[in-house]
């Protein structure tokens, strides 16, 4: 690593959505959910109170398909002024349970990705959300092995990143954080000192929109995962 000009050390991976398939989930669940609630509003609106009730309690539950059904029973006690059914409640006790045992589809080169980077640089998984549903994405995805660390977090700040990277690697300059999550994945990742990349996925939650931060000069925008091996190899050998 010595004659790597910037040094970088240490690659880190977001999961969900960067990996394998999330959000696709959540919106057939959703969909379902306003079908259920049909009588009391539009789809529309439907989805809007639950976007409400998903943000205001991220503080309590955090972020993952738990804290998604919570939110999806308190939305529809809401709706219904407390009306709503045991069997209504039943129903979408059932979808978030199909969440929960919903097959991992990887991303196209995920597995080709990690290959390429695993040896030259350490490999380190980084997600946030409940942490028995990541661990059983994460098995049943086939990837675990290509990690050389893994880190489930409750949310991904600046502090999250210094950490992480000080503790795995040689600390955030000399490390890359690679997800489809400006918010997330990126910003705090370059505000700790680090490098981002942004892999753009066509379904991403709405309360992880940002504008990217074009004028910073350690953030890159690829197209898919494909293009990562070939990136990190002009950011580490600019010549």
């Amino acid at each position: 690593m010595s004659a790597n000009p910037v040094a970088l050390s240490a690659i880190g991976f977001d999961a969900d959505d960067t990996l394998w398939q999330n959000e696709h989930f959540y919106r057939l669940t959703e969909g379902r959910f306003t079908e259920l609630l049909a009588d009391h509003g539009e789809a529309a609106d439907i989805s809007s109170r639950l976007l409400e009730a998903e943000k205001r309690n991220l503080k309590i539950y955090g972020f993952g398909i738990k804290g998604f059904t919570l939110s999806m029973i308190e939305t529809a006690i809401e709706l219904t002024d407390g009306r709503v059914s045991a069997s209504v409640i039943q129903k979408i006790l059932d979808a978030g349970r199909d969440m929960l045992g919903h097959p991992v589809e990887t991303l196209p080169h995920a597995r080709e990705a990690l290959e390429r980077l695993s040896g030259s640089y350490r490999i380190i998984l980084i997600t946030k959300g409940d942490l028995f549903d990541q661990e059983r994405k994460l098995a049943q995805s086939g990837l675990g092995d290509l990690f050389d660390a893994v880190e489930i977090v409750s949310d991904k700040t600046a502090a999250t990143y210094e950490r992480i990277f000080s503790r795995h690697a040689n600390g955030p300059a000399s490390s890359m954080m690679v997800g489809n999550s400006l918010k997330s994945d990126v910003v705090p990742a370059i505000e700790a000192g680090g490098w981002g990349v942004y892999v753009p996925h066509a379904l991403t939650w709405s309360f992880e929109h940002v504008e990217p931060p074009a004028t910073e000069p350690r953030f890159r925008e690829i197209a898919d995962l494909g293009e990562l091996a070939a990136l990190v190899g002009r950011i580490a050998h600019p010549d």
